[in-house]
């Protein structure tokens, strides 16, 4: 990654990640995610991705964040606010809506820098970061580096499945129940098949002296600089202006 910020220590990024979303867990008004978000999406070409690659990586979070809002204005128990249209049973206000667009907009909000930084980020750059600047024990940060590098082949092997079950005849057609049922089904198998590779990979490491407590040195060293701390200072500045703006412009909601 050549981007300004992709080229900050990993620790240093998730660091900011985790100052950023925290603003966003103290408060419930939309205004909050809405600038959060504009300012996540403005920072995109500074980690290295085109927003093509990142409407890629990240559509499974609007549909959460649509899922949300189906959900709360289907099952909303409070409907206070103004009263907008009826549908039925389903009572639409203003309340609800407010309530549906806040919390689907912090799901978007508080998700998209974790993206941002796994993107842009090599991890066995982040394993060795983890273990040299936040002391993280070797044997969780190579666990954590050797659940990125599977984390592909989850797709490859969801794909096998589908192909070996559609040629075992095993095809939903135009039924929405036999798609269900065949989408559970097929889980499941990838769930057990992931469990089995995991429990190999952990005694493969074992036997290998991952977990031995003798002294490792590293090939690859990882220099926190100045820079990855303003970028750290940077964010805690942002995200209290974020919270400020909100405050000022009297949307604040507080969580508790």
């Amino acid at each position: 990654m050549t981007g300004l910020l992709a080229r900050r220590n990993p620790v240093a990024k998730l660091a900011a990640a985790l100052v950023f979303t925290l603003a966003l867990v103290v408060t419930l008004d939309p205004l909050t995610p809405a600038i959060a978000i504009a300012i996540e999406l403005a920072l995109v070409p500074l980690f290295g991705l085109s927003y093509g690659t990142l409407a890629r990586r990240a559509w499974p979070l609007l549909v959460s964040a649509l899922g949300v809002v189906v959900t709360i204005v289907l099952f909303a128990a409070e409907r206070g606010g103004d009263h907008l249209f009826e549908a039925g049973p389903i009572l639409v206000t203003t309340g609800v809506l407010t309530s549906a667009l806040g919390l689907a907009l912090r799901v978007v909000a508080i998700a998209l820098p974790g993206v941002l930084v796994f993107a842009s980020t090599d991890p066995t750059d982040l394993a060795d970061a983890l273990v040299q600047n936040a002391r993280a024990p070797h044997r969780f940060a190579i666990g954590a580096l050797a659940a990125f590098r599977l984390a592909p082949l989850m797709r490859q092997e969801w794909q096998q499945l589908t192909l070996a079950r559609r040629a075992r005849g095993i095809d939903a057609g135009r039924n929405p129940l036999a798609a269900l049922r065949i989408f559970a089904s097929t889980s499941f198998a990838l769930l057990v098949g992931a469990i089995r590779r995991g429990t190999r990979l952990a005694i493969a490491m074992d036997a290998r002296g991952f977990d031995s407590g003798m002294t490792r040195t590293h090939a690859r060293v990882q220099h926190f600089r100045l820079a990855d701390a303003a970028l750290i200072v940077a964010t805690v500045a942002v995200a209290a202006t974020i919270l400020a703006i909100s405050v000022a412009a009297g949307t604040f909601r507080p969580l508790l």
